[in-house]
């Protein structure tokens, strides 16, 4: 059964199964890999923000001691965007911690294959018992299962994206008629511009750290009622209002 090893991150739970799944079929397509463990990323968040999915809890820690270290494969694979593999490490002198951890486990070989698209960085760790059995594993299947799960993944997050923003659009569209309103009547409470108006309503709705679209509907339910001192004190710049003449033509005075 796999293990998993969670970090922050908004990524949802199909592609937590996504990673594991990756793992499994790579442990089943490489006669010589006895354990897989994929991680995943975002080319600008940090290194120890990486989602994990291993075949067994002791490859999960082999993960682990690299991002702690901030030294081993998966670093190196990702700077350099091609695949490192250590043959044995027994005699491999490079990043001391996770070369100790993966001996101890009984681990011989590795090798890491970094995968990159739309902003997303994945990595897959393969892992042996018997030193060199893993030579041609970066130009395998797993090659191929990391490269197809990589592009499933970009393609789930551009829709997520494209999703977001209609539901953004859709809000909008939908309170742009009551702004609209709130701002005449702001307009009509203190005789100002639609600029100003629209200003007003924009310094409400950061004052009181709320949605401006919240804010047009609290003034369109109570009409401006109560609200003229409230609202001239917002106003950015003194703002005038018509004053009927004698003779029952406007002039401006000052609110």
């Amino acid at each position: 059964m796999l293990t998993e090893q969670e970090y922050e991150s908004p990524e949802p739970a199909s592609t937590v199964r996504r990673l594991q799944q990756l793992a499994e079929q790579c442990v089943r397509s490489v006669p010589a890999c006895c354990g897989a463990v994929a991680t995943l990323g975002d080319e600008h968040g940090e290194q120890e923000e990486r989602r994990t999915s291993a075949t067994h809890p002791d490859l999960a820690a082999l993960v682990s001691v690299q991002l702690d270290s901030g030294d081993g494969p998966i670093r190196d694979a990702l700077d350099s965007g091609a695949p490192v593999d250590a043959e044995d490490l027994l005699h491999d002198d490079r990043w001391p911690a996770y070369r100790a951890l993966a001996l101890g486990s009984g681990v011989r070989a590795s090798v890491t294959l970094p995968f990159h698209r739309a902003g997303l960085d994945i990595t897959l760790n393969l892992y042996g018992f018997r030193p060199g059995s893993l030579g041609d594993a970066a130009h395998g299947p797993a090659a191929v299962l990391g490269e197809e799960v990589t592009a499933g993944l970009a393609r789930d997050r551009r829709y997520r994206a494209a999703l977001t923003e209609v539901g953004q659009l859709e809000t909008a569209l939908r309170s742009r008629p009551v702004i609209d309103q709130a701002g005449g009547i702001v307009m009509h409470v203190l005789g100002c511009g639609v600029e100003e108006a629209y200003a007003v309503l924009r310094r409400v709705s950061q004052l009181g750290n709320r949605k401006l679209a919240d804010v047009a509907a609290a003034i369109v339910r109570t009409r401006g009622r109560g609200l003229e001192k409230e609202l001239a004190r917002l106003a950015p710049a003194p703002v005038r209002r018509p004053s009927p003449l004698p003779n029952g033509e406007p002039t401006q005075t000052s609110v």
